[in-house]
């Protein structure tokens, strides 16, 4: 007997938790060529389901193609019009196109509605909202959204960092340096502080400390070598990554 596509369709139906887990653990395992057709699975079967909406479009920006994403947030937005995570997902797919506005405006729609007192995802919108701050130049805003991330979510480690590294930018290099220290004595194998101190100590004159700091942050990631992962991925303020590459120009 052929089966018939009312058949076929509750058949996908009563297997639809078990597809909606492969894609989602193929999404967490950065296999997304192999997510991207398990999620167009799910919303065949499941064309109101905002969170496969969202979680495509995540899998969409990470295979290059932001608008796609974009549009995919939109549609998991018209369905879940409560959700923070579409809009924090399609910030990030915004800020890939360079349009900070857009982005800034979705960050804020999160900062808007998450209580003060709650970790997630208020820690990620100020988080990206610096940023598109840093992006647009203006660094003592983007301090603040990243010192206000950093106490939204107790050990974020990346938004300290992002805050000492903003500071750097702005001249305040005691902070930076006090807090870029403290944090490699709590995270010792955290590579962007011991980057972030190499660079600071550098333009301070220890360089035999920021030698020493340097083995280990390139050891641990080798990407901050590279100056233009650093301003376009990582997003670090240019001053450090100025003090960083005549580092680099210089160490043997």
């Amino acid at each position: 007997m052929i089966p018939t596509l009312f058949s076929l369709l509750l058949g996908l139906q009563l297997l639809l938790p078990q597809l909606f887990d492969q894609a989602l653990s193929a999404s967490r395992q950065g296999r997304f060529d192999e997510a991207l057709p398990l999620w167009n699975q799910v919303l065949e079967v499941a064309p109101g389901d905002a969170a496969a909406w969202s979680n495509r479009g995540n899998v969409l920006l990470a295979l290059g193609d932001p608008r796609a994403a974009i549009a995919d947030q939109t549609k998991a937005m018209q369905l879940d019009g409560e959700s923070p995570d579409p809009h924090l997902n399609r910030g990030t797919a915004e800020e890939a196109l360079g349009h900070w506005a857009a982005a800034e405006a979705d960050y804020r729609w999160i900062l808007e509605r998450a209580p003060s007192d709650e970790g997630e995802p208020r820690a990620s919108a100020l988080y990206n909202l610096g940023n598109v701050q840093g992006s647009l130049g203006d660094w003592q805003e983007a301090r603040r959204c990243f010192e206000a991330a950093s106490l939204a979510r107790p050990g974020f480690a990346m938004a300290r960092s992002s805050a000492a590294l903003a500071a750097f930018q702005l001249g305040d290099r005691a902070e930076a340096e006090r807090e870029l220290r403290n944090l490699i004595r709590r995270y010792p194998l955290f590579a962007d502080a011991r980057a972030g101190l190499t660079a600071l100590l550098w333009q301070k004159g220890a360089r035999g400390e920021a030698e020493s700091n340097w083995a280990a942050a390139s050891g641990l990631d080798p990407r901050y070598r590279q100056r233009e992962w650093l301003l376009a991925t990582r997003r670090w303020p240019p001053e450090p990554v100025q003090a960083l590459s005549q580092f680099l120009a210089l160490a043997p």
